[in-house]
């Protein structure tokens, strides 16, 4: 691919543009799902708010090292791009490779979300058909048609280019807002509501330490939404030294929504009664879903229509950023001639990486078939790949500003680089060392080594065809100008460092 079809794609997404797509892509189905299922019975109320915030905070120290990279080399692709300049094709691989199916993955969760949605606001409408049972999930035509549509549309939207999709992201996100804020409202308005529900503040089961650290270990997971601001740097209409505010504030935005959902979850009954209710509703074979029981108590009847204008907002907003994300990722790789050329072409009217996003289209529709137990499984694997790619990110952000000859405050930007690193370090170690209070399930362990072992396979069976390319090509493609510096050894000169200084002032 020429150097000039890096200029197809389209400069159109506006900071507030920008914002929903971090906020929406944040605030996904686990803000309303994981309240009853994980976050109260496994932390207790303080417990997850603490683990909200550690999590924020030491996430916005990565967030910190992206704006960095964002300002360093501005084009699709994010944390793979970083990988590259600090680290080579190699690296860069890895880097991609775990982030790829990381964000298919949080496609098809919420895609499978609007199964349980469904279930619960209109239960037995689209129940027909039944196909199987995966996991203890049985799998409906109805749902399977509900899903593949959602797909279908919500790719056809990012097909026809990023203007229209940004445009929606903002629509979408204001409904997630005041459907949350609604919700948070109705729920503490409530007679039998009291701050007293709240105790046991910790999980009984688990040490105050380990509450927190669960919450904390998948906050790569809760908040990875941050990290689709990158993926669309090339496309930003605004200097992209406003990412890093962007960022920051979808971040706390989203601690914020995420413990509002929860507290409504856990202050209107004492919150030990709420779970032993939806542990009797399981017991019987119904659909157990804490927030919607809240939203009822809080509203009534009109409270599956509050309810759904929060979980339809983050649900599509979900859907629509990670689509965005994705292809624009496997959009790079293909630049960097890591994946085939096919995936890395732009559209002649729509200016969309069109194929790239038929793929993620086609690979999003076998979650439908697949249920939602084992989409879930893939997940709670894609936090480590989560949390690699903010690893390469913050450590190619430090080889950048340590190679730099002139940079201004360097201590307080190393300090940030050095926090996101331990951040993200911390984060992997947590979910794979086994005893780890946030380890992940044998299932979603033998899912990370079936994809350990094809991407071993695709980078041997690919690598003789990038390793071909000159250094500087390879530059220029996946960085879009061969004057930018990097910072691994290259096999050949690379440019003087003093050009590119002045990018991460």
């Amino acid at each position: 691919m020429s150097q000039d079809e890096h200029l197809k794609l389209e400069k159109s997404l506006s900071p507030a543009q920008v914002w929903a797509l971090a906020l929406g892509s944040i605030v996904g189905w686990g803000c309303f799902v994981l309240p009853g299922d994980m976050f109260l019975p496994q932390a207790g109320p303080l417990g997850t708010l603490i683990g909200f915030l550690v999590g924020a905070c030491l996430l916005c120290f990565v967030a910190v090292c992206y704006s960095y990279m964002i300002k360093y080399a501005p084009v699709a692709g994010g944390a793979f791009a970083y990988a590259y300049v600090g680290f080579g094709p190699t690296a860069a691989f890895i880097c991609g490779w775990a982030l790829v199916l990381g964000y298919i993955a949080i496609i098809g969760i919420d895609i499978a979300a609007l199964a349980l949605i469904f279930r619960f606001l209109f239960p037995g409408v689209f129940e027909f058909g039944a196909l199987y049972s995966i996991a203890g999930w049985d799998v409906y035509t109805g749902e399977v048609l509900l899903m593949s549509g959602a797909t279908l549309l919500f790719g056809w939207l990012n097909y026809r280019g990023i203007s229209f999709a940004g445009k929606l992201q903002v629509v979408l996100a204001f409904l997630l807002t005041v459907g949350i804020v609604g919700l948070f409202s109705g729920a503490s308005t409530l007679e039998t509501a009291s701050i007293g529900n709240l105790v046991p503040l910790f999980a009984e089961h688990r040490s105050v330490l380990s509450c927190v650290l669960l919450i904390f270990a998948i906050s790569p997971f809760l908040f990875v939404g941050f990290d689709t601001v990158p993926q669309a740097a090339e496309e930003f209409s605004f200097d992209p030294a406003r990412a890093r505010n962007i960022m920051i504030i979808a971040i706390l935005c989203g601690v914020v929504l995420y413990s509002l959902v929860t507290l409504s979850v856990a202050i209107v009954i004492p919150y030990p009664e709420m779970l032993a209710k939806m542990d009797a509703i399981r017991a019987s074979g119904g659909t157990a879903w804490a927030t919607g029981e809240a939203a009822t108590m809080a509203f009534g009847k009109f409270g599956a229509t509050v309810l759904a204008c929060a979980v339809m907002g983050a649900v599509c907003t979900g859907i629509n950023g990670f689509y965005i994300a994705t292809s624009r990722l496997l959009l790079s790789m293909a630049r960097g001639g890591i994946l085939p050329s096919w995936f890395g072409d732009i559209h002649p009217t729509y200016r969309s990486p069109y194929k790239a996003i038929l793929f993620t289209i086609g690979i999003v529709l076998l979650t439908p078939f697949a249920g939602r137990a084992v989409v879930v499984w893939i997940v709670d694997m894609s936090s480590v790949g989560t949390g690699i790619g903010y690893l390469f990110t913050c450590l190619a952000a430090r080889r950048v500003l340590l190679g730099s000859p002139e940079v201004s405050e360097r201590a307080v930007r190393m300090f940030c680089c050095i926090m996101g690193t331990l951040t993200a370090v911390m984060c992997i170690v947590l979910l794979l060392v086994p005893g780890s209070p946030a380890s992940i399930g044998v299932a979603s362990r033998w899912c990370l080594v079936v994809w350990v072992s094809l991407g071993v396979f695709f980078y041997f069976s690919n690598k003789s065809e990038w390793a071909k390319l000159p250094e500087a090509d390879l530059r220029a493609q996946i960085l879009g100008r061969r004057d930018i510096p990097v910072f691994f050894k290259s096999r050949e000169p690379r440019p003087q460092l003093q050009e590119q200084s002045s990018s991460v002032e």
